[in-house]
């Protein structure tokens, strides 16, 4: 477990890093990410269910981020990548495109990354995914995110993640995303 002291904000309560049983804690890890990425109660309804069904492929598995008091204010879940997965489907054309489709072989996808606003930029994004990924049988990650230049963005890049495709579109999402990937262990 990783220890992130209070650093005189708000709350002094220690922030710890951990594993996660993210079906019994998946309403939870669910408020944050509505809050992190502006979701709406149907969105939330929605992910639930995909939320559940991840959790039963194998090799799933969930890390996350509580306070002192035992409030979840981040997770992180991801898997071993399968081509037959419907996010593969998806993006398997626009890696092609690149040359990048065998990025689909052999890696753990980081299925979601969440911490809660008020405790974002102290590291525990870093954490939570240094956390999984150093816990992958696999010799690369991949994961999509929002195609813009965001916070997120430049933490995956400082970890060593590069853009493998972008403007991909994915089915009902407003906005295009990009696909990048990273050798394991990432960069510290």
């Amino acid at each position: 477990m990783l220890r992130f002291p209070g650093h005189g904000h708000r709350n002094p309560d220690d922030v710890v890093i951990g594993p996660l049983d993210l079906p019994a804690h998946v309403d939870e890890a669910l408020n944050v990410q509505a809050l992190a990425f502006g979701l709406g109660v149907d969105e939330i309804a929605v992910r639930r269910q995909i939320v559940l069904r991840h959790m039963n492929y194998p090799g799933a598995c969930a890390f996350g981020a509580t306070t002192g008091d035992g409030r979840l204010v981040g997770f992180v879940y991801g898997m071993p990548n399968d081509r037959t997965h419907w996010w593969s489907t998806v993006v398997q054309p626009y890696l092609r495109l690149q040359g990048n489709d065998a990025w689909l072989d052999d890696a753990f996808v980081i299925t979601e990354l969440h911490v809660h606003p008020q405790y974002q930029n102290r590291g525990i994004g870093r954490a939570l995914i240094t956390t999984i990924t150093d816990g992958a049988a696999q010799p690369r990650s991949i994961l999509s995110a929002i195609d813009t230049e965001s916070p997120a963005r430049g933490l995956y890049r400082s970890l060593g993640y590069t853009d493998l495709a972008r403007r991909v579109l994915f089915p009902s999402a407003p906005k295009p995303y990009a696909v990048m990937g990273a050798p394991l262990p990432l960069l510290r």
